[in-house]
């Protein structure tokens, strides 16, 4: 991680700013966030995944992946969903210099950097930007893999938008809807090919935070586990076995970034605290409660109670703590 980043006053006043400012807060938040990531290089070309940047900006996944649309809408930066890197096209011109002379030590330092970069879409494009500023010899192409699915860059709303227009000219001139797909003969349904539907994805239970829930379901998605009832009911039997509200249990879940947890797991400065301490793990419940049983009434009680044994021949009890 690099020691501090150049910011500089330009950046909020000059042209590429002004169309950030235009977009919003989220714009400029996410465009700033992007210079001193702590995940950045001074290249600007760098692995940024959106989950790292929702977390450390407090934007959440919705308003992270908002804010970074308007700074490709605006040709501040390209991101690339498949291998989750981020360029930031003039980064290196502001971390760097805007070019360098020859004989600069620091030319053979960008391109050796350059060359550890991992592979991802935008090789080509940094080497085309800069290999004239910075007097660089050896240029790479991405190597694309042969894809399982298909991947496309994070696209801006216009994209978006421009879709949607194309869907709409595709309905069907006569009944104003979508073309209906050519129907499956009843052989076919007879015989059992038919997909089951998918299951529905349930909905934010009461009591949690929208944004909670929205974290909690992004998370899901990346580490490529389903949610559904089941999954659902399980979070909120733990939650309670935490003795925690299912709001607090799930924020703590996209906290740790884990594809599960356990009331167990849970260490004790993450459970609630009881009475101003924190709560008893539930193995010391456990120990206490086969202490309890072994010796009676003289067991170890529980944080904060106390045991009164009257003493012979006096009037005055002995208190034990």
């Amino acid at each position: 991680m690099r020691d501090y980043a150049k910011l500089g006053p330009t950046f909020w006043t000059g042209e590429t700013g002004r169309a950030l400012r235009r977009r919003g807060s989220k714009a400029l938040l996410v465009a700033a966030y992007l210079i001193s990531s702590p995940h950045s290089n001074m290249l600007g070309l760098y692995y940024q995944p959106i989950l790292y940047m929702a977390h450390e900006t407090g934007l959440g996944i919705e308003g992270a992946t908002e804010g970074l649309q308007a700074c490709i809408a605006c040709g501040f930066c390209s991101y690339d969903e498949a291998t989750e890197m981020v360029w930031v096209h003039e980064m290196a011109a502001w971390q760097i210099a805007p070019s360098l002379s020859s004989g600069d030590k620091r030319c053979k330092g960008i391109q050796k950097d350059y060359d550890a970069l991992s592979d991802n879409p935008f090789l080509g494009a940094w080497f085309d930007r800069y290999c004239e500023a910075f007097h660089l010899s050896r240029k790479r192409e991405w190597q694309e893999p042969e894809p399982k699915g298909h991947t496309k860059p994070l696209r801006s709303q216009e994209q978006e938008q421009e879709q949607e227009q194309e869907q709409e000219q595709e309905q069907d001139p006569l009944t104003g809807g979508a073309k209906e797909a050519p129907s499956r003969s009843l052989p076919e349904v007879e015989a059992g090919t038919e997909k089951p539907a998918k299951p529905q994805k349930p909905e934010c239970p009461e009591g949690v935070d929208p944004q909670t829930w929205a974290d909690w379901l992004a998370l899901r998605k990346a580490k490529k586990a389903p949610v559904t009832a089941t999954v659902l009911a399980g979070a909120v039997a733990e939650a309670a076995k935490a003795g925690m509200p299912l709001d607090a249990f799930l924020r703590l879940w996209c906290t740790r970034g884990t594809q599960g947890l356990q009331a167990d797991w849970l260490k004790p400065h993450e459970r609630p605290a009881v009475n101003g301490h924190p709560a008893e793990p539930a193995w010391r419940t456990e120990q206490r409660e086969r202490t309890a049983a072994f010796a009676g009434r003289y067991a170890e009680k529980p944080r904060g109670t106390t045991t009164t044994i009257p003493q012979e021949g006096s009037d005055a009890p002995e208190v034990l703590g």
